[in-house]
């Protein structure tokens, strides 16, 4: 839980008040002088209404600039920022031809696989001549190569499941297998700071659901005790079946789900154990294999393991593994496999070819030594932020380290002031946080090195310099 000083707190709601107050004075003008409603259709009720409408033309246009910045090079180290700008107050951007070369702080290529690799790029390459970008198929048609089922075998093998499935979008992973998963009857426990994907994927399955303070073990024992003795609602009858679903690294957080304490909990209530592992599969852990192998938490004790290739892996899409029968279940009844596009052969070829390095496959130590680097790259990072004086979250070892802003001012002045010193950071805002909690979210990559670490705490030290 984050806890908030009073006088930060005082400051940043009087910052949003004085906007709002302006806002509604502004959009006040312009009701009276009949603008507010021109673009309407005659007789149609307006498309965006309420809040959010007012939030984002208020307060998000005024500093999208900050958000969405094009770029013209592979996610790496260092990227290619395209230069924009605006000749209406940045209600419309426009692209410019110039390029700033910026170290890159914000993207989630941990392992460093994101850009070319003597070892993963020929075998892609050789893959798009064989297999073409697109199956243009569903997996159940004519959309599984000997890739994907290749790829389904050796991911099971990687996070030590008996079986898994492979799905083209890792926010689908979540969002449409958690209704296959549990229906009516059913009931869902879900960590209070758990991604949107999940949280939408709950709300689609038609379950009960249920949440539980971030990452409190004893609070989800609360929760479990009070909905087994209520049982469901109205009927009072016993819940059919109960998932407890949770992160390995917090995305917004960089903190680390507490996997041993939540499985005995589980254990005990005789619960299902979701696993999302989308930031913590390949980033952490000795071998890569998430927060199971970095935590000493057999997987025999995970129920229903999650992840995605989109951040380690440097490709696309995402996986269930779980026992056999689930994974058979899954493939019978998920829309995701039955009417999805399968993922793209080149894009299955790189995470196979990833996992091959991590692993030692491919004949070098370099997996061991991106592993290696990656943890000393994140924990040296945030060490230095915490002497700096930052409100840094998350734990040692998580890649994903977000620095606290609270301020709405300080979000554009420290993205526009890094983006001017040649660093490109995420600044994450309302409603992706709460409306006090706007923060900068550092991720560190295994192919940044000393010298860019130490240009990237120089900006971050004071970016208003």
């Amino acid at each position: 839980m984050i806890t908030i000083p009073y006088t930060t707190a005082l400051t940043t709601l009087f910052s949003y008040g004085l906007l709002f107050a302006f806002g509604q004075i502004r959009d006040l003008f312009r009701k009276f002088l009949g603008l507010l409603t021109a673009s309407n259709l005659h007789g149609y009720a307006p498309i965006c209404l309420g809040l959010e409408d007012f939030y984002t033309r208020r307060l998000y246009l005024r500093i999208q600039d900050c958000f969405g910045r094009p770029i013209s090079s592979a996610p790496d180290a260092w990227i290619d920022v395209v230069e924009r700008y605006s000749n209406d107050n940045n209600k419309t951007l426009q692209r410019t031809t110039d390029i700033n070369k910026c170290l890159n702080l914000g993207s989630y290529n941990y392992l460093g696989f994101a850009s070319a690799d003597e070892y993963c790029t020929p075998r892609v390459i050789e893959s798009l001549k064989k297999f073409s970008p697109s199956t243009c198929s569903t997996r159940v048609d004519g959309g599984t190569t000997i890739l994907h089922t290749e790829l389904e075998e050796c991911v099971a093998r990687f996070v030590g499941k008996p079986a898994a499935i492979v799905l083209g979008m890792g926010y689908v992973s979540n969002s449409a297998i958690l209704p296959v998963l549990i229906g009516k009857g059913g009931l869902i426990v879900s960590d209070s700071l758990n991604h949107n994907s999940i949280v939408n994927g709950a709300r689609g399955s038609g379950a009960t659901v249920r949440v539980f303070q971030h990452n409190t073990p004893s609070h989800l024992e609360e929760v479990l005790r009070e909905q087994i003795a209520e049982g469901q609602p109205r009927t009072r009858r016993p819940w059919k079946k109960i998932i407890v679903v949770v992160e390995g690294i917090y995305s917004m957080e960089g903190e680390l789900c507490k996997l041993p304490e939540i499985i005995t909990v589980c254990k005990k209530y005789k619960a299902y154990t979701y696993l999302d592992e989308a930031h913590s599969i390949g980033a952490v852990g000795k071998t890569g294999r998430g927060v199971c192998e970095l935590l000493g938490v057999d997987t025999a004790d995970v129920d229903i393991m999650m992840g995605t290739f989109t951040k380690s892996f440097g490709s696309c899409g995402g996986y269930i593994a779980g026992s056999k029968e689930l994974i058979e279940y899954l493939k019978s009844t998920c829309p995701a496999h039955l009417y999805a596009t399968s993922i793209s052969p080149p894009a299955a070829q790189q995470i196979l070819s990833a996992i091959q390095v991590i692993l030692g496959e491919d004949g070098s130590s370099r997996g061991a030594q991106k592993l290696a680097q990656i943890r000393e790259n994140s924990n040296f990072f945030r060490s230095e932020l915490q002497k700096m004086g930052f409100e840094v979250l998350g734990d040692n070892d998580s890649p994903v380290m977000p620095i606290m802003l609270y301020n709405p001012a300080k979000i554009p002045a420290f993205s526009r002031e890094c983006l001017r010193q040649n660093v490109a950071v995420v600044t994450v805002a309302f409603p992706a946080t709460p409306l006090l909690l706007a923060r900068a979210r550092i991720c560190i990559s295994a192919s940044h090195t000393k010298e860019d670490l130490m240009k990237g705490l120089e900006v971050s030290s004071n970016p208003l310099q």
